[in-house]
């Protein structure tokens, strides 16, 4: 892939945060779009027009959020951020990195939080710095420990379990046929954790209790809708045994 076809892509949401959040796509859609122009609605002298927000800027907040939302204003002008392609992702939440770069060189860390977009992951309490939330005349700043993206290509490494080492991984192929990461140097298979299934409705699957609202798995499997030649007023009439005795006026057409 070009770097052009990923810059491209670049506006697409990815698919873990799509899980995450367990939301349509076009709920995402409808959030994240932005209205730059439209013609004025039921006037026939204009025809139906509409000019959406085209680019939009990833960061660490969610594209359904407001903060996301405020930092795509029409007239905010972010700088192009580039990314390196990435065919298969392979660090998900829940698993333990260790870091390459920075102050933290070397310590390892859980990830609490990817950012897919913009190939990012967050280790819970590490590559932190000291972020200014709110300072007021004669009195001490308010500050808070922020933790700092780091990119999966080049300052993170999954830890193999053996040895607690960092190293590079394979996706690889069962007798059984399920699809494991594989530690290139030990050759032993790294667990995807349950943390990775945590959606923004419940922690784990198997924890999640249904409600009254819920369809479970027999209602799913019924035929609630089948399509028929009427209209909404003739099926209402059937559902409710309504028959129709008035004869229409006769028309005449000239």
């Amino acid at each position: 892939m070009r770097l052009t076809d990923c810059l491209r892509d670049f506006k697409k949401v990815g698919e873990l945060t799509k899980k995450y959040a367990n939301f349509p796509d076009s709920y995402i859609k409808r959030s994240m779009e932005k209205v730059v122009w439209k013609t004025p609605q039921n006037n026939p002298r204009y025809l139906p027009r509409t000019v959406k927000k085209k680019k939009y800027h990833f960061s660490e907040h969610r594209p359904w959020s407001m903060p996301f939302s405020s930092q795509n204003n029409f007239g905010d002008l972010k700088p192009k951020a580039f990314l390196e392609p990435i065919k298969e992702w392979s660090i998900f939440k829940g698993d333990r990195v260790e870091i390459l770069v920075g102050p933290d060189k070397g310590k390892q860390g859980i990830v609490g939080h990817v950012i897919q977009e913009r190939n990012w992951v967050i280790v819970d309490g590490l590559n932190c710095e000291i972020d200014e939330v709110a300072h007021y005349k004669g009195h001490l700043s308010m500050v808070q420990m922020k933790e700092i993206p780091l990119l999966v290509t080049s300052e993170v490494s999954l830890v193999d379990p053996s040895d607690l080492q960092g190293c590079t991984i394979e996706w690889r192929f069962t007798e059984s046929g399920d699809k494991v990461r594989v530690s290139s140097r030990s050759g032993k298979i790294i667990p995807i954790p349950s943390l990775a299934k945590q959606t923004y409705d419940y922690k784990t699957p198997n924890t999640y209790k249904e409600s009254e609202k819920d369809t479970t798995g027999d209602d799913i499997k019924k035929i609630t809708f089948l399509p028929l030649l009427k209209t909404f007023e003739m099926d209402v009439m059937d559902e409710m045994d309504i028959k129709e005795d008035r004869v229409p006026a006769p028309t005449y057409w000239y």
